[in-house]
């Protein structure tokens, strides 16, 4: 990918403010065994690089003062809330230096993997981009990572995948960090349709009521007789 830069005299925060108000982005050049070189680009064709993902991961051709360079992007800076970007950094390449880089990667196959089609889980990416250790030529656009394999209760580990060749992981606090975790999905509870649930609680009044009604009450007993009185002696 390739973009013209041209070499800028001032520096400072007003005159970096006066050439973005003119739609120009100040930025900077440093590394290899040239000395750090002050550019400007033109906001707008920058800002439509900067939507492709190669811009961000891949050697860049930086044509400067009518010659080319090889750079990798190393920093951008944006307005907290407009669409304007501050300022840019780029960084010289030689091909016999390694590089530390971040590189995006693709997913695919979680569709067709067992944990997604027949066991009911969820495939979460928790990584999108890898940092890794290089030479130039052997910085990859993107990883391609194959998730048709994923079982239940298996997540994705770094180790797991084989990446480009000459390109190496770097860790950084974590040795073998989890790529892709496996979420069980939760079963959902039948719903019971209104009409159903009206119905239901139609039938229900009913029988309340009859719980509710007193039982009869026993029929009341005769009076029982008075007992005879005794025959009087003579």
């Amino acid at each position: 990918m390739k973009f013209v830069a041209f070499e800028r005299a001032k520096q400072g925060t007003g005159a970096s403010r006066r050439l973005r108000i003119t739609g120009r982005t100040p930025g900077i050049v440093y590394g290899g065994k040239g000395e750090a070189t002050m550019i400007e680009l033109d906001h707008n064709a920058l800002w439509h690089a900067i939507k492709k993902e190669a811009f961000h991961a891949s050697i860049l051709e930086m044509e400067l003062a009518g010659k080319d360079q090889k750079v990798l992007l190393r920093d951008l800076q944006m307005h907290p809330f407009k669409q304007q970007i501050l300022h840019i950094d780029f960084q010289r390449v030689e091909a016999t230096t390694r590089m530390t880089v971040k590189v995006p990667l693709h997913y695919s196959g979680e569709e067709e993997s067992p944990a997604v089609k027949t066991e009911n889980c969820m495939a979460n990416h928790v990584v999108t981009e890898l940092t890794v250790s290089c030479f130039p030529a052997d910085i990859p656009e993107f990883i391609a990572i194959d998730l048709s394999g994923l079982k239940k209760g298996s997540p994705l580990h770094v180790k797991d995948i084989t990446l480009p060749k000459g390109v190496k992981f770097v860790a950084k606090g974590h040795v073998n960090p989890v790529l892709v975790s496996i979420t069980a999905n939760l079963v959902e509870a039948e719903v019971v349709p209104v009409a159903d649930e009206k119905d239901a609680k139609a039938g229900a009044k009913p029988a309340a009521k009859a719980a509710a009604k007193p039982a009869d009450k026993p029929a009341d007993k005769p009076a029982a007789k008075p007992a005879a009185k005794p025959a009087a002696k003579k």
